[in-house]
């Protein structure tokens, strides 16, 4: 397997290359060369089996040739051996054929473990061949620098970087990145949104020689390592639901459009996916684009669904990649207009090509809240507030639907506990936080508070690297 920038001009890499390698040299993002095909008769093949047997049958493909099956299955077996449930992504049924994947169980309570568990091992075998090492950073908007920190603490070959927008995440959130005691984790709060923080970072990408002195990787979904393991349990809940034989529908919580392109990607290997749901809050920019073909950036609204909280979709380039028939130069066009102009429109054709595959859904903060209540009422099962976005939209789509006989799996994306306020406050029940986590708010937090200002935080990278390697 061989993998392309979605602009066009950077060389083509195999696994280990895109893995190491995070963000292209030219600005774009890895994807496959090609789409591995699986047969029905593969699919068919795939009930019954465990979670770990799936992921290595799902991704083998993209690993080879770099990693001999049996390292593979080594490093897929101890990631999800850290899942407090053996399935890893249960299915539980809300109604008439809805269902919820529930995505935390891992050692962070958020879907970001499923990948980032085998993303870190990945790391961790990849360095070891080459005797390398790394310096990965990353921008969250809430999950991804949690689990990002608990695969690389206490990694000999890497040190970790994670900058998350200040007093922009839940508190659960910001304490499970902070209280981490390593020396090889440093968090760093930016003043500013979320996306503020993944320009930074796209900026240190782009800046060669920062890139090469530090020897930068990313843990971000622009890492393709990111996206492949999220196929996976696309693939596991519908084989269990009765795919290949019948078609399934997904609808996904996204804002930075990683998770839902997996499901694009689970689709194009031959899932049976008939819709793709995306849901969105009150930053609502992948629905207005789906809606209406207009990719206009606007302002970044806080919402109780920080996670999503996102103007700046990385991973939608991936997905005009193959809209535009992998052009890398009408890509490369359209996200040089998006930086000087902040906005572009779809072609009616490409428009066209995706509302084939997707639909889109906006929910406020009070239907957020009454979903959660709702859910609540009518279950006893209490979700978050990512969760209830995605739930209300698959709702919507279900009473929309003439052919109301297709399951539809709205991804459950994080433990309710991560936000207990707004839980407590749609539903008079506080969630309480699991047994490895009670002692979080007791904790010494440790963060370091900057400017939006690229030399400032280059500069505090450098110096903390050094400091670093005094007490190796």
């Amino acid at each position: 397997m061989r993998y392309i920038s979605t602009r066009g001009s950077a060389e083509l890499v195999d696994f280990e290359g895109a893995l190491m390698t995070g963000l292209a040299r030219d600005g774009g993002l890895y994807v496959p060369e090609t789409w591995p095909t699986f047969s029905a008769d593969d699919l068919r093949a795939m009930r019954g089996l465990s979670y770990p047997e799936i992921a290595f049958r799902v991704m083998k493909p993209f690993v080879s040739p770099c990693i001999p099956d049996e390292d593979f299955k080594k490093i897929i077996d101890e990631s999800y051996a850290t899942f407090v449930d053996h399935s890893v992504a249960p299915l539980s049924q809300l109604g008439p054929n809805l269902w919820l994947m529930e995505l935390y169980h891992g050692p962070t309570l958020a879907f970001k473990d499923v990948a980032m568990q085998v993303l870190g091992r990945l790391y961790d075998y990849v360095l070891n061949k080459r005797d390398k090492r790394i310096t990965v950073v990353g921008a969250t908007s809430g999950d991804t620098g949690s689990a990002a920190i608990e695969a690389i603490r206490g990694r000999s070959r890497a040190s970790i970087f994670i900058m998350h927008p200040n007093n922009r995440t839940s508190e659960v959130q910001r304490r499970q990145m902070t209280t981490v005691d390593a020396n090889n984790v440093h968090n760093i709060a930016i003043e500013g949104t979320f996306d503020d923080c993944q320009n930074l970072l796209k900026a240190m990408f782009n800046d060669h020689d920062f890139r090469d002195e530090i020897k930068i990787s990313g843990v971000n979904s622009i890492n393709w390592a990111r996206i492949m393991p999220q196929m996976v349990y696309y693939v596991a809940a519908a084989v269990s639901l009765g795919a290949p034989d019948r078609t399934i529908n997904f609808t996904v919580p996204t804002g930075n459009f990683g998770d839902i392109f997996a499901g694009y990607a689970a689709k194009q290997i031959g899932l049976p996916i008939d819709k793709l749901v995306i849901a969105s809050n009150l930053n609502d920019i992948l629905t207005r684009v789906m809606n209406t073909g207009a990719h206009t950036l606007g302002e970044v609204h806080p919402t109780m669904s920080p996670s999503m909280d996102i103007q700046i979709s990385s991973n939608f380039e991936r997905l005009l990649f193959d809209l535009y028939d992998r052009d890398g130069k009408a890509i490369a066009d359209l996200m040089n207009q998006l930086t000087e102009t902040g906005t572009f429109t779809l072609g009616q054709a490409q428009r066209e090509k995706a509302l084939k595959l997707f639909t889109a859904q906006r929910v406020d903060e009070e239907q957020t809240l009454k979903t959660i209540e709702k859910v609540y009422q009518q279950s006893e099962k209490l979700i978050d507030p990512h969760t209830a976005v995605g739930v209300e939209a698959a709702w919507r789509e279900q009473d929309a639907a003439t052919d109301k006989s297709t399951p539809m799996v709205t991804l459950s994306t994080a433990h309710p506990a991560k936000f207990p306020d707004n839980v407590e406050k749609a539903t008079g029940t506080r969630p309480p936080l699991p047994q490895h986590m009670l002692d979080l708010y007791d904790r010494e937090e440790r963060f370091t508070v900057l400017p939006n200002d690229l030399e400032t935080v280059t500069t505090h990278i450098r110096k903390t690297l050094a400091a670093e390697s005094q007490t190796v």
